[in-house]
């Protein structure tokens, strides 16, 4: 299914990445959307839609990250190199210095890009970056995700996504794009599972220190409240950030307001386009 006004190119492959491109090669910065954990690239076919009447022609990758979708599994799916992954696909699709959207995770894999290569932007969705509080959780039920209370672990993540406050037609999309399978998760968070928090929250650091060098422009799309303490700290590492809330999105903002994500990615690009 193509949502209307997008011109899909089905099952394109950009250096073992399966993606859609779509429009023009021209001055305006490219995009690069990145899907969530367990699901792949049609979770951004309504914002795809939405960008094709408000900026027409804007060119956009939508890639399968590994693991998903028509993309191959890899042995591991460290963040660093998922997002040599991209910057890799970027090349073969001929996108220099793109505006980069990431959901969930990805938004990670988003941010460590735009540290690493050349970049012009982050969309950031839903995705707290202080790594120390999840980490933890994760790591104090290590045993449970690896063995047989996965299901009721995930099961826990997948209510605090509150799923049930999308559209119904968002929900279905989500349904029919969804990746779960243990050994795909766990290998995802493989560094949250095995490595020491102070050591995670150190390459947080040092990448948000590398955006904060650049003075890239970051947008953080949160579907829920921020706490004032998350502003404060938010603000400090990385002072460009600007936060918007988007109250009873739950996990998925781009797929309540498909419109006003789409409006929101033109405005970081122009952003990104006269910085």
């Amino acid at each position: 299914m193509t949502a209307p006004g997008v011109r899909q190119d089905s099952a394109r492959v950009f250096a073992r990445l399966a993606g859609d491109l779509n429009g023009d090669p021209d001055h305006r910065a490219p995009l690069i959307l990145l899907h969530g954990l367990t699901f792949d690239r049609a979770m951004w076919r309504p914002a795809l839609a939405e960008l094709a009447t408000i900026d027409p022609g804007r060119r956009v990758l939508a890639v399968d990250l590994p693991g998903h979708g028509r993309s191959p599994a890899w042995p591991s799916y460290d963040a660093e190199g998922v997002a040599e992954a991209v910057h890799r696909a970027a090349l073969a699709a001929k996108l220099p210095a793109p505006v980069l959207a990431g959901h969930s995770a990805a938004a990670v894999i988003a941010t460590v890009y735009a540290a690493r290569y050349p970049a012009r932007g982050v969309v950031n969705v839903d995705q707290w970056l202080q790594i120390e509080p999840v980490a933890r959780l994760i790591q104090s039920q290590a045993g449970q995700i690896r063995g047989p209370g996965f299901p009721a672990i995930w099961e826990m993540f997948e209510a605090s996504m509150h799923t049930e406050l999308l559209p119904r037609p968002a929900q279905q999309l989500l349904r029919s794009a969804r990746y779960l399978r243990p050994d795909l998760i766990t290998g995802y968070w493989r560094e949250l599972l095995e490595r020491p928090v102070a050591d995670l929250a150190g390459d947080v650091a040092a990448v948000l220190a590398g955006l904060r060098a650049a003075k890239l422009p970051y947008l953080f799309i949160a579907g829920h409240d921020v706490e004032p303490d998350y502003r404060a700290w938010l603000g400090h590492v990385l002072p460009q950030a600007r936060v918007t809330v988007w109250p009873g999105s739950g996990h998925f903002p781009h797929l309540a307001h498909p419109r006003r994500f789409a409006e929101c990615l033109t405005a970081t690009a122009h952003w990104a386009e006269v910085c």
